[in-house]
Order: C-alpha cells, then sequence, then structure tokens
C-alpha cells in the first residue's frame, strides 16, 4: 500500500467518523429540544450559528490549512467537535429558556466551526494526495469521499435517534465525544506532518485572489445549495407532517433514507458517466434539468395529481440529479485548483457552499409561510435556473495542458 492510498484511507475514516457524529447530532439536538417543549422558530435558531460560522470558517480554514497544513485543520476540526459535544453535555436543565437557548448557540457555532474545517481539510487532501496527470482517479476518489458522507449523515439521523432513546441526552453526547477522540488519536498518529501545506507563504489579501473559473464555479455552487434547501430544509418536511399527516418518525426516515440515497448516487457518478471526466458543459446540462424537475412537481401539485406520489417521486428524481450536478461541481473545483493551492480554493468554494446553505434555509420558511411547498419549489426553479446559466461560463471542456497536447498530436496524425 502506498503512503497516498494509506492517508486517503485514513483522512476518509476521519470524515466518516466526523460525519456519523456530526447527523447524529443533529437529530439529537432537534428530538431532545422538541421534547424539551421548544417552538419551531427556536428550534430553527439553534442552527443559525452553525450555518453562518460555515461561511467564516471556510474562508479562513483554507488560508490557514495552506499555511499550516490540512493535517492541522483536520485534527483542529475533530478536536473542536469533541469539544463541542462535552460543552452541550454541560446545558443545565434549570437554566432560564433564553439562556437555553444561548449557550445552545454557542455550542452549535463551534460544531458548524469544527464541520466545515473537517470537511475543507478532506476535500482538499484527495487533491494533494492524487498525481496531477490521474484526473479519472481524482473524480472517483472525491465521489466516494462526498457520496460516502452524505449517506453517513443520513445514517447519523438513527444514530442520534438511537442514542437518545438507549443513553439519554447527555450519555449519547459523552458516547459521540469519546468516539471522536479516538478519531482523533488515530489520525494524529497516522497523517504526514507537511499534508497540504503551501510552498510558498499565502498572504491574506489571496482569499480572494481566486481564478475566474474558481469565481464562477463558486458563484454556480451557491445557488445549486440554495435551489435545495429552499425546498428541502422547512418546505418538505412540514408539508409531510402538516399537510400529508404524517408521524414524525416517518418523517424523519423519510428524510434520512433521502440523504443516504443522494450519498449513494453521489458515490455512483464515475460509473454514471462512465468514468469520462466531466466538464463545466456538465454542471450546466445537469442544473438545467434540475430546474426542470423542480418546475415539474410545482405543476403537478397544481393541476392535481396525487400530493404524496408528486412528493415522493419528484424527491428521488430531484435526489439523482442533483447529487451527480454535486459530484461534478466537487471534481471540477480541484481540477480548476493547484496542488498547493487547494486549501485556498476549496476554502473558498465551500463558502459559497455554506452560503446557498443559508439563504436557501431562510428562504425555505418564508417562501413556505408565505405561497406554501409551491412557493418553495418555483423558488428552487429560479435558484436552479440561476446555477445553470452561471456555469454556462465555465470551461467546457476540463482537458489539462499535457492531455490538451496529446489529443492535438492524435489530430495530427489523423490528418
Amino acid at each position: 500500500m502506498t503512503a497516498a492510498v494509506r492517508s486517503y484511507i485514513v483522512v476518509t475514516a476521519a470524515y466518516w467518523g466526523f460525519t456519523l457524529t456530526d447527523g447524529a447530532l443533529r437529530m439529537l439536538v432537534l428530538l431532545h429540544f422538541f421534547n424539551l417543549g421548544f417552538k419551531p422558530v427556536q428550534l430553527a435558531f439553534l442552527f443559525l450559528f452553525y450555518e453562518f460560522f460555515g461561511i467564516v470558517t471556510n474562508l479562513l480554514g483554507g488560508w490557514l490549512a495552506s499555511r499550516m497544513g490540512l493535517r492541522i485543520t483536520l485534527l483542529g476540526g475533530i478536536l473542536l467537535q469533541a469539544a463541542s459535544l462535552g460543552l452541550l453535555a454541560q446545558l443545565n436543565p434549570g437554566w432560564p429558556e433564553t439562556m437555553a437557548v444561548a449557550y445552545v448557540m454557542m455550542t452549535q457555532a463551534l460544531s458548524g466551526i469544527a464541520k466545515d474545517l473537517t470537511k475543507m481539510s478532506s476535500k482538499s487532501a484527495i487533491k494533494v494526495l492524487v498525481p496531477d496527470d490521474a484526473r479519472t482517479a481524482l473524480f472517483r476518489w472525491v465521489a466516494l469521499l462526498t457520496g460516502s458522507k452524505n449517506a453517513l449523515k443520513g445514517a447519523g439521523f438513527f444514530v442520534g435517534g438511537f442514542l437518545l432513546s438507549v443513553a439519554g441526552y447527555q450519555g449519547a453526547l459523552w458516547m459521540m465525544a469519546g468516539a471522536l477522540l479516538v478519531v482523533w488519536m488515530t489520525s494524529w498518529r497516522l497523517l504526514p506532518a507537511e499534508m497540504g501545506r503551501a510552498k510558498s507563504k499565502v498572504g491574506f489579501t489571496e482569499l480572494f485572489a481566486k481564478t475566474r473559473e474558481i469565481n464562477v464555479l463558486s458563484a454556480a455552487r451557491l445557488f445549486l445549495f440554495g435551489a435545495r434547501d429552499i425546498w428541502f430544509v422547512v418546505g418538505v418536511p412540514i408539508f409531510l407532517r402538516g399537510t400529508l399527516d404524517w408521524s414524525f418518525s416517518e418523517v424523519g426516515s423519510f428524510m434520512a433514507l433521502w440523504v443516504i440515497g443522494y450519498g449513494v448516487v453521489q458515490s455512483s457518478a464515475p460509473a454514471f458517466f462512465r468514468n469520462r471526466v466531466p466538464a463545466g458543459a456538465t454542471a450546466a446540462a445537469l442544473a438545467f434539468w434540475l430546474a426542470g424537475v423542480a418546475a415539474a412537481i410545482a405543476i403537478g401539485l397544481r393541476v392535481g395529481l396525487p400530493a404524496e406520489g408528486v412528493i415522493i417521486g419528484g424527491l428521488g428524481v430531484f435526489g439523482i440529479v442533483f447529487a451527480l450536478n454535486s459530484a461534478v461541481h466537487s471534481y471540477l473545483v480541484l481540477d480548476y485548483t493547484e496542488g498547493d493551492k487547494v486549501a485556498l480554493n476549496v476554502g473558498f468554494y465551500y463558502m459559497a457552499n455554506a452560503g446557498g446553505r443559508l439563504l436557501g434555509s431562510l428562504l425555505s420558511g418564508v417562501l413556505f409561510q408565505t405561497f406554501g411547498l409551491a412557493g418553495c419549489l418555483w423558488g428552487t426553479f429560479g435558484f436552479a435556473a440561476m446555477a445553470a446559466a452561471i456555469s454556462l461560463g465555465l470551461p467546457r471542456t476540463a482537458l489539462h495542458p499535457a492531455l490538451l497536447a496529446q489529443a492535438t498530436v492524435k489530430a495530427g496524425d489523423g490528418d
């Protein structure tokens, strides 16, 4: 086993361990504080800092990783998550409600910082570990890491509910914190110290000095993830519960299975594309398809088709197209990046990702309250169409100069 493959396995395993606890924590907090009588708006506020600090962390985290190395930021993210879990376990049930909400928001802010440090470091590490000329392998490794992460996040929803029922609130948090410390110690021993550190000092001004390709892709990413969350975060679960009268367990299980299925599709993206390396034109086409799916679901509800079938079937198709589009984006950000600057670009790109999630989450509540699920779907349509239009500005091919030269030689031989 080569050193690169071993490091990839360690990074992936660390990311898996973190993701499982992150999904479990989300479900644990939601269920526990719902049982305590927290209102929906209060529950939403618990996660506001989680999303907001993801924007800041992705921007600054990439700069820190370029200067200090990806090993430091990856280990720092895991350790910070363990600390967040420990602090959350110290919540006093006797505190006033306002104080309890503020305290949980603070711990969720730490968890949001930890999540994005870990994600940025893990995704960036792949670019560092894969040779520059192995683009097909890069696509496969990125798809596997990204897809498995989403599948495990869905599995984490089940883990959170299970641990809450068998170990209680504090017991579940301490068990997850202990598991993360084991992951941290293992990764600390096995990962190379210089992984991902830039060869030259990276100035603070380089945070915003991006290539045109990275800027365009990041803008498309913002609208892509906004399109998903506009109807998925608030609209879908409330519609299933309030309109279709599903139970809480049915809603939670369905959402978890959707995330798991979405992750499986993402991991299978290379097979879908028959191991052909995607380009900017692929991202644009998939985003146009996504907009069409959202419009079709809204029209289906409008003309009176069975709502349950339309939503379940529509979510299935939407999830497949979205997963493929997201996988293409995750590959392109690495393809457009120089190896020793990967953390800077990936951090900037995931800052846009976090911005899209935050914007989509806010719009999901506003549009659903004002216009119902149809309003959310037309918002999704608009955001997906914007992602598609912006993606038209990406390079239509993704050939490196060396591969382009080979293609030119072959064309010359044909003449």
